[in-house]
């Protein structure tokens, strides 16, 4: 199945021109290890900040199933680009489809988006680490002097794992109040306030993705959305972004080996290494792991978009560590088949193998994705036990 029979006509379009921005600037940022003025504009230009806008809004409309395989494309164009572009995407299909945030802040953004300016949500913290397993940031949020009515906020504080930070125009950040409520200010990155610490340098994956520190000291902050429960939306879209961008760099290791495998003809066997049976096991072996993956990926986002829910959230948990387990996999196997040559720049798997990785890293991490889908399946849920 190809992204061409999920996406739509402009959908696909706005894919094409966004992976084709991610071929052309991808490798001046991973050399830059930052974001570039150029890629940051390409990227912008291309559209895809209104992909998961709804239609009403705007926007493109994807559903949870077009965005994946979206990211799926990307990631294959270039990781550390495309996980920019996840992230604008899942923060902005999230928030419009489970209503996360007001309506105040909804407008807010579905303009952003049509001017085609990138956000992210900046959550993570040195001492904090991922807010995904519970705890206050030490980022706070204080009442500007002209009243709580007014809307008026000063945030100050630090977030780490900013990705895409010097190609951003908005941040929704994650802050407490002096009183320990914890909610979300929407703060322009490119006003006051406002400083980008250069602190993703020689990273070991996702050189090209600019996830700096950014560090606000009173940053202003005129929109917030209030401390509210968690939604299964947010769980839902930022899991599908994730597995799928990572799938892609899986998918990228396979073109890229297979291409190798016959370009590569050594003098002594007179024949491209397309033509050994171990080659070719091995190419077998990535390719049906990438598949099994990416066709659990595609149900796990169409149970959501037929049925989106808290039902459906273990099943796309357990898709993104499926899915980037099978990037592992990939790179793995396809730098052992490579031999030497992947070593070098010569081909691209060294930074796929290390680009892989960093999917690891992401919520839900192994077991608790696993042991969520285990639950479901204990419990009896129609969503975990059925087939695609």
């Amino acid at each position: 199945m190809t992204a061409h029979s999920i996406l739509s006509g402009a959908q696909v379009a706005v894919v094409a021109r966004a992976a084709q921005a991610i071929r052309e600037h991808g490798p001046a940022c991973e050399a830059a290890q930052d974001v570039t003025p150029q890629a940051a504009r390409a990227l912008s230009e291309s559209g895809y900040t209104r992909l998961t806008l709804p239609e009403v809004r705007g926007g493109l409309g994807a559903t949870l199933t077009q965005f994946a395989e979206a990211q799926r494309t990307l990631g294959e164009a270039g990781a550390g680009l495309a996980l920019v572009l996840a992230m604008h995407g899942h923060v902005t299909g999230a928030a419009f489809q489970g209503r996360t945030l007001p309506e105040p802040l909804l407008e807010a953004l579905a303009l952003a988006c049509g001017r085609g300016e990138l956000l992210n949500a900046l959550a993570s913290e040195p001492e904090l680490g991922s807010p995904s397993r519970g705890g206050l940031p030490r980022t706070r949020a204080e009442a500007d002097g002209t009243g709580f009515e007014s809307g008026g906020w000063r945030v100050t504080g630090r977030k780490t794992w900013s990705t895409g930070s010097h190609a951003l125009t908005w941040a929704l950040v994650t802050a407490a109040t002096p009183d320990g409520q914890v909610g979300r200010y929407l703060v322009n990155l490119r006003g006051p306030g406002v400083r980008i610490e250069p602190t993703w340098v020689d990273a070991l994956a996702l050189r090209g993705s600019g996830s700096h520190d950014v560090v606000f000291e009173g940053a202003p902050a005129r929109l917030h959305a209030p401390p509210a429960p968690a939604h299964p939306a947010s769980s839902a879209w930022f899991w599908a972004a994730v597995a799928g961008t990572y799938l892609g760099v899986g998918f990228a290791a396979l073109g890229a080996l297979c291409a190798y495998a016959h370009e590569r003809t050594p003098t002594a066997l007179g024949a491209p290494i397309a033509t050994l049976p171990r080659v070719q096991e091995q190419v077998g072996r990535i390719g049906a792991e990438l598949l099994a993956a990416h066709t659990f990926l595609l149900h796990a986002t169409r149970t959501w978009d037929e049925q989106p829910g808290p039902g459906a959230v273990p099943l796309i948990g357990a898709a993104k560590a499926v899915c980037t387990n099978a990037a592992v996999t990939a790179t793995d196997l396809a730098v052992r088949t490579a031999g030497g040559a992947a070593l070098t720049a010569a081909l691209p798997l060294e930074r796929l193998l290390r680009d892989a990785r960093a999917g690891l890293t992401h919520p839900p991490g192994e077991d608790s994705a696993f042991t969520a889908y285990g639950a479901a399946l204990l419990r009896g849920d129609h969503s975990a036990r059925q087939s695609p």
